[in-house]
Parts: structure tokens; sequence; C-alpha cells
């Protein structure tokens, strides 16, 4: 009680086509964000992504300050030694403003003005000592109205990407029909995990790999209703329940 495929117009296969391929297209830098944004958050090897990575990303490091996790963890390439040195140096011995002007302002001005400059939100602006001087905090990881902020924003984006997912693999033929259900329902689960287990990450840090656990989830899953998709629209000899109705092969 489904239409095949090899049942639709072209005009329909090939829009599912397009669509897939830019949602392909997205997932993997999806992937690549998420990589970029905490790999070495920790202090550790800057070109692995670990479970204490995600611990810190949330929880904090709970030892230093804000621009200390970042300069020594995925912003320590921004700096020379040398300059860097000196900010952690003017941090640890208390971030007075008579000590900011004019060492440590003509450094983050030639170093980090352009991302920090005031005109996104969502980073720390790093323009003037006040600004400055909320990064000199302790780093207690992302704030809740960050998590807030970010939760709306994937539960509404991961919900239409994978209701796109779903609606395209309704139409493939997988058998049992418990395995092609279970396919198209675990990733929605999976999302709730996720944006649940930020929070929980800063009362008990082993939810971590509940996050991680949830992240394969959805990708496994993308990848399967993705593959299989672009397999059965283009490649697949259709079986033949579909053929007997088709009436005889597909030209």
């Amino acid at each position: 009680m489904f239409h095949h495929y090899a049942e639709l117009p072209y005009s329909q296969r090939v829009l599912f086509t397009c669509v897939l391929l830019i949602l392909g297209m997205g997932y993997l830098f999806a992937l690549l964000n998420v990589y970029f944004t905490y790999a070495g958050r920790a202090g550790g090897n800057p070109l692995m992504l670990s479970y204490e990575d995600i611990v810190v990303a949330y929880s904090g490091t709970g030892k230093g300050s804000i621009i200390e996790s970042a300069l020594n963890g995925p912003m320590a390439s921004m700096l020379p030694p040398e300059e860097r040195t000196a900010v952690l140096s003017w941090v640890r011995d208390g971030a007075a403003q008579t000590g900011f002007d004019p060492a440590i302002r003509s450094i983050l001005d030639k170093r980090c003005m352009t991302c920090h400059n005031g005109s996104n939100p969502h980073l720390p602006n790093l323009s003037n000592f006040e600004g400055v001087q909320k990064v000199t905090a302790v780093d207690a990881g992302a704030s809740m109205a960050t998590l807030v902020r970010v939760s709306h924003i994937h539960l509404f984006g991961l919900t239409f990407i994978f209701f796109i997912m779903g609606f395209i693999f309704t139409h493939a033929y997988v058998r049992p029909v418990w395995l092609k259900c279970f396919v198209i329902t675990i990733p929605f689960g999976a999302v709730v995990l996720d944006v649940s287990s930020w929070y929980f990450i800063k009362l008990f840090h082993p939810f971590a790999w509940l996050e991680i656990g949830a992240g394969m989830l959805m990708a496994g899953c993308f990848a399967f209703m993705w593959m299989t998709s672009m397999y059965q629209m283009w490649f697949y000899n259709p079986p033949s329940a579909i053929l007997e109705r088709l009436g005889g092969d597909i030209p």
C-alpha cells in the first residue's frame, strides 16, 4: 500500500534526487562543524574530537577562565605563542584594566577582531575591556541562554530535515516493514536525547556518551535512508510485487 520510486514520475524522482544531494552535502558540513567547534576544547589533541572535549564544551573546565579554555583549545592557533602567553599571564594575574591597555588590547585588536568585534551577538565581544572581562570569568561551559537558543534551532531544524528524509524514504521497498518504520522513527528520538543530554552533562558528565551515541544514531539512519533512496530510485530493479503491479518491466 505504498508507491515505489518506480511508480513515481521522473520529475518527482529528479526533485527527490536534488533534495537528497543538497541535504547530503549539508549533513557533511554539519559533521565538519561539530569537529571544528569541539575538537581540542579540553586542551588535548586539536585534531581529535574526544569525550573530554564534549564535557568541557557543555560543563566547562571548572578551573581556568573562558578565555584560557579557548586559547588552550580551539583558539590556540589564532595567536603566536608569545602573544598567547602574554594574554594568559595577564588573565592569571587578575585581568586588571591597568594591564589591559595598551599591550593586551593591541593583541586582541590584531588577532581577534575579525570575529569578536561585537557584530555577532553569539560570539564574545572583545572590542572593549568590559567585553573581555566577561571571558575572564571561570569557564562553566555553555550558558543556559545559549543552550535554549541552540536547542530550539536544533529541534526545529532537525525535525524538518528528518521529515523530508523520512518522507522520501517511505517510497523505498524495505522488508520487514517494522525495520523501515524503525529507521524513520529513530532519528526523532535521537534528536530529543541529543538536545536533552546538553543540559544533563552539566550535572553528570557521562551523559556526554549519550550525546555521542545519539549523534551516531542520527548519522547512521540518515546515511541508510539516503543511500537506500538514491539506489532504489535509479539503480534498483523493483521486486516482483512492484513489477506485477506495474504490469511488466520498467521501460
